[in-house]
């Protein structure tokens, strides 16, 4: 099934890579908010995220192997498996009330799916710049024949 930014579904599933970590989740827009992000860590960790509000992760599997990670401001908070080493989620420094999940977690879509991902400044971040947020580029995505 090709997943694209307009699919619907809002409910999800997801688990880390070794299915210690297990997690419910209610996005925000469905897929549609799909994106990157330039900065120093994410330019590494090179996930694709989805939006869902801080009340909209549940945890429901292995709370105690989640390990979070700060840098620079202290204020974004990424989570990973401290089993296999997947980011599974972040709370976002951009709004703190939104998390990013990380879609190559959630059952049944991959970051392959998206033809074009967004990928926001992270380099000149919103909440260094006056609050305005900038669109970098564009991921794109060909398969193959």
């Amino acid at each position: 099934m090709t997943t694209s930014p307009s699919d619907d579904r809002v409910e999800m599933s997801g688990a880390c890579h070794c299915g210690g970590v297990r997690f419910h989740v209610r996005l925000s827009d469905g897929l549609r908010t799909a994106r990157r992000c330039t900065c120093s860590y994410c330019r590494m960790r090179g996930a694709v995220a989805v939006s869902a509000e801080v009340g909209g992760v549940t945890i429901d599997q292995g709370q105690a192997l989640l390990t979070e990670y700060r840098f620079n401001t202290g204020t974004a908070r990424h989570y990973f498996c401290s089993r296999c080493g997947i980011y599974t989620h972040h709370q976002r420094r951009s709004n703190t009330s939104q998390y990013g999940v990380n879609v190559a977690c959630l059952e049944g879509v991959s970051p392959f799916d998206f033809a074009e991902v967004p990928v926001n400044d992270g380099i000149e971040h919103p909440a260094d710049n006056d609050g305005r947020s900038r669109v970098a580029g564009v991921l794109r995505f060909f398969p193959s024949a």
